[in-house]
C-alpha cells in the first residue's frame, strides 16, 4: 500500500509541478484520489505525518531570530495584518481560532519560491520570512491552547531547557556535515516533541523550542538545509493523510468560494500596510504577492480544532481551500517581479515620500566597474579589480552581506538586481564594465535587458553555471561569459602544470 501512496503522490506532484503549481497541491489531490479508490489512512501514515509537522516546526525554530521579529516592519505589518484579516475571516467562518489560522500564509510555499529564485536573503525575502515566522509562532500558540494534552506536574522541567543549549551545541559541532548532522536534527525534533507530550504540552511547541535552542548557531543553517528534503518527504505524508482521511465528501463549495474570494484581500492588505510602514512600492508589492495565500498551518490548526470538536466546517473543505489557494498564488508569486514592472506606473505614486529603509542608490561615485552580487565570486572580482587600480563598486540585495563588506572598507551598496527602478534611476556615467555575479539566471537576464535598454555600451559580463544558459544570457546582451566550475578546473590544471614545470627544473638542476 505504501508503494501506491508514494507512486500516486509522485505522479500528481509531478503533474502539479509541470503546471507551475506547488507539488503539495498534487499531494493533497493524491490523498483525495486514493480516498475515492476506497483507501484510508493508517497508523504508519499518521505517524509519518506527525513527524513532518515536528520537522517543520523544528526548522522554523532553527531560523528564528527574535531581533528580526522585533523589527518594526515585521512586528507591525505582521501583527496588524493578522488582526485585520482574522476579523474579516471571522465574519465568514464565525470561529475565532479558525479565522486566525486563515490569516497565516504558507511557510512551505513562500520558502520554496524564495529558495528557487535565490531570494531568501534579499530585503523582501527576509521581510516575508520574518512575517511567516511570526505567524508560525501564533499557530503554535493555537495548537497548544486547543490541544488535548493534560498538563503534568513535571511541566516545570521545560524551564530548564536553556541550560542544555551548551551541551546540544557541543554535540552539533561534533556531528559533522553529512548524515550524522541530519540524524542529530531529526532526533532533536522527535525528542523535543515527545518530551513536551509527556509533560502535557503540545509536541509541536516542543519541536519549535528545541529548534530555538540552536537558533543563531553557525551550523544551525546547515542543519536546516540538511533537513529540508527529509522534512518535505514527511510533509507529503501529512497532505496524503488529510486527503485520505476526509476525501472530498462533505466539501462545502460555498465556503470554499467565499474564502477564496476573501484571499484576494491578503495581498492588497499587505501592500497597504508595507507602504504605511515606509517601504517602497516594489518591496511592498513583491512581498505581498508572496504572502497572499492560505497556509498549511491552517490545516494543522484545523486538525487540532476538529479533535476538540471546535471546527465549524469539514476538514476536507479546509484542505481543498488551502490547495486551491496555493494553486492560484504560486504562479503569481513566481512572476511577481514581471507583474510589478507592468503595474509600476500605477503603484509607484502610492509610495510615501522621504527616504525608505529599502532605498537603492542612484549614483556610483566615480566607479569604473559595477559588480552585481557580492558572494564569493563577486567578492573575488572586487578584490582583484581594486588591486589592479580600478574603482569597483559592489551591489547586493542581502543587507547583512552589504554590512560585512562595508566593515572591511569596501564600497558595497544595497540594491536588488531584479528591480527595474534601480536600473532606471542609476547613473551609469563612467562605468566601463558591469559584472553580473548572481546565482539566479532570471535575475541576470532581467538586469542585462534593463542595462541594454538604458543603452549601456561597456563590457557586460556574467557567470554561467550551465552551458544551456549561454544563449539566453547572450540574447539578453551579455558580451562576456564566465563558467565558474569549468574554468576553475582549467585554472587548477594550469597551476598543476606550472608546479610540475618548476619541479622539473629543480630536479634537472640537481642532476
Amino acid at each position: 500500500m505504501e508503494a501506491l501512496w508514494v507512486a500516486t503522490a509522485f505522479v500528481l506532484g509531478l503533474l502539479a509541478s509541470r503546471l507551475g503549481l506547488p507539488p503539495l497541491v498534487g499531494y493533497l489531490g493524491a490523498g483525495f484520489a486514493l480516498h475515492g479508490m476506497g483507501l484510508r489512512e493508517t497508523e504508519f501514515l499518521h505517524r509519518a505525518a506527525e513527524i513532518g509537522v515536528l520537522l517543520l516546526l523544528f526548522t522554523v525554530g532553527l531560523k528564528l531570530r527574535f531581533q528580526d521579529l522585533l523589527e518594526p516592519r515585521i512586528l507591525g505589518v505582521g501583527g496588524l495584518h493578522l488582526l485585520l484579516f482574522a476579523l474579516l475571516a471571522f465574519l465568514v467562518v464565525g470561529n475565532l481560532p479558525l479565522a486566525i489560522a486563515l490569516a497565516f500564509s504558507s511557510t512551505v510555499l513562500v520558502g520554496k519560491v524564495l529558495e528557487d529564485k535565490k531570494e531568501l536573503t534579499t530585503y523582501h525575502g527576509r521581510l516575508s520570512v520574518g512575517i511567516l515566522v511570526l505567524q508560525d509562532l501564533v499557530a503554535v500558540g493555537l495548537i497548544t491552547l486547543y490541544g488535548e494534552n493534560q498538563i503534568s506536574p513535571w511541566v516545570g522541567l521545560v524551564l530548564l531547557l536553556p541550560l542544555l543549549r551548551s551541551a546540544v551545541a557541543w554535540l552539533l559541532e561534533k556531528s559533522g556535515h553529512e548524515e550524522l548532522l541530519v540524524l542529530f536534527g531529526l532526533g532533536l525534533a522527535l525528542l523535543g516533541g515527545e518530551g513536551f507530550r509527556q509533560v502535557g504540552l503540545s509536541p509541536e511547541l516542543g519541536a519549535l523550542i528545541t529548534g530555538i535552542l540552536l537558533s543563531g548557531h553557525e551550523k544551525g543553517g546547515e542543519m536546516a538545509k540538511g533537513l529540508w528534503s527529509l522534512k518535505e518527504a514527511f510533509l507529503v505524508a501529512f497532505f496524503l493523510d488529510i486527503g485520505l482521511r476526509e476525501g472530498l465528501q462533505g466539501v462545502e463549495l460555498g465556503v470554499v468560494l467565499s474564502l477564496l474570494l476573501l484571499a484576494l484581500v491578503k495581498t492588497p492588505l499587505f501592500f497597504a500596510l508595507f507602504l504605511l510602514f515606509g517601504l517602497r512600492a516594489r518591496t511592498a508589492f513583491v512581498s505581498g504577492m508572496y504572502l497572499g495565500n492560505y497556509s498549511e498551518f491552517a490545516l494543522i490548526v484545523g486538525v487540532v480544532l476538529e479533535r476538540a470538536g471546535l471546527l465549524p466546517h469539514s476538514l476536507s473543505t479546509l484542505a481543498l481551500l488551502v490547495a486551491l489557494s496555493m494553486a492560484i498564488s504560486a504562479p503569481l508569486a513566481r512572476y511577481s517581479h514581471s507583474l510589478y514592472k507592468r503595474l509600476e506606473a500605477r503603484l509607484l505614486p502610492l509610495e510615501r515620500q522621504g527616504r525608505h529603509p529599502d532605498q537603492e542608490p542612484e549614483r556610483l561615485e566615480g566607479a569604473t566597474v559595477l559588480i552585481v552580487g557580492m558572494g564569493r565570486t563577486g567578492g573575488a572580482v572586487y578584490r582583484i579589480l581594486e588591486a589592479k587600480g580600478e574603482h569597483p563598486v559592489g551591489l547586493d540585495a542581502d543587507p547583512e552581506k552589504v554590512s560585512r563588506h562595508q566593515a572591511k572598507g569596501r564600497k558595497v551598496l544595497y540594491g536588488d538586481a531584479e528591480d527595474p527602478e534601480l536600473w532606471e534611476r542609476l547613473d551609469l556615467t563612467g562605468l566601463k564594465a558591469v559584472v553580473l555575479a548572481l546565482p539566479d539566471l532570471e535575475a541576470k537576464v532581467l538586469a542585462a535587458r534593463w542595462l541594454k535598454e538604458r543603452g549601456f555600451k561597456g563590457i557586460l559580463a556574467a557567470t554561467s553555471f550551465h552551458l544551456e544558459e549561454d544563449p539566453i544570457l547572450e540574447a539578453a546582451g551579455v558580451s562576456l561569459l564566465f563558467h565558474p566550475f569549468r574554468e576553475a578546473g582549467e585554472r587548477l590544471a594550469e597551476k598543476v602544470l606550472e608546479r610540475l614545470a618548476i619541479m622539473g627544473e629543480v630536479s634537472h638542476g640537481r642532476s
